[in-house]
């Protein structure tokens, strides 16, 4: 009679822990990496969609025959932006980020001006922020960002620039 040999083939448990603690560590590793990816994913989209804002402004301004800034609704409609930028109902959310924008009219003491703001969602650094950095431009189309979930404010001086914030503007 032939003996039977029990012992199996296979991965032992102290082997299958080393795995999923190897599988760990990289996950720890490799997930705050990808946030901040994402983050910083956000944070290009909404610089990109206020450079669109301000291009699609100087072309409704232009073409409109009021010299009026517009609205997002109004950008929208004129198909200079996507309906998703251009909401209804503003702020509209895009990639993380919530824009608004405040068309001015011409008056006998101003001009007409704009100023579009973009806000994250979520404001922060740790997993669930959306961005860390708040970002502002106006009818000059310098890009201006700051460190706090509000974004810079345009002041009605000639210049136009922001109080507080950092120009992102080369």
């Amino acid at each position: 009679m032939k003996r039977k040999n029990y012992r199996q083939k296979g991965f032992s448990l102290i082997e299958l822990l080393i795995v999923v603690l190897i599988i760990g560590i990289i996950a720890v590793i490799a997930i705050p990496n990808l946030v901040a990816s994402r983050r910083a994913a956000n944070e290009a989209s909404a610089i990109g969609s206020l450079k669109t804002v301000s291009s699609a402004e100087l072309t409704y301004k232009a073409s409109n025959g009021t010299k009026d800034f517009g609205t997002l609704a109004q950008l929208s409609g004129a198909g200079l932006i996507d309906a998703v930028l251009g909401c209804a109902t503003p702020p509209c959310a895009k990639s993380g980020y919530l824009f608004s924008l405040d068309a001015y009219v011409e008056t006998a003491s101003y001009p007409s001006y704009y100023d579009a703001t973009a806000v994250p969602i979520q404001f922060g650094t740790g997993f669930s922020g959306t961005g860390a950095r708040s970002f502002y431009i106006n009818e000059i189309a310098l890009i201006w960002y700051d460190f706090t979930p509000a974004a810079p404010n345009g002041t009605s001086d000639s210049q136009r620039q922001p109080t507080n914030g950092y120009n992102l503007s080369p």
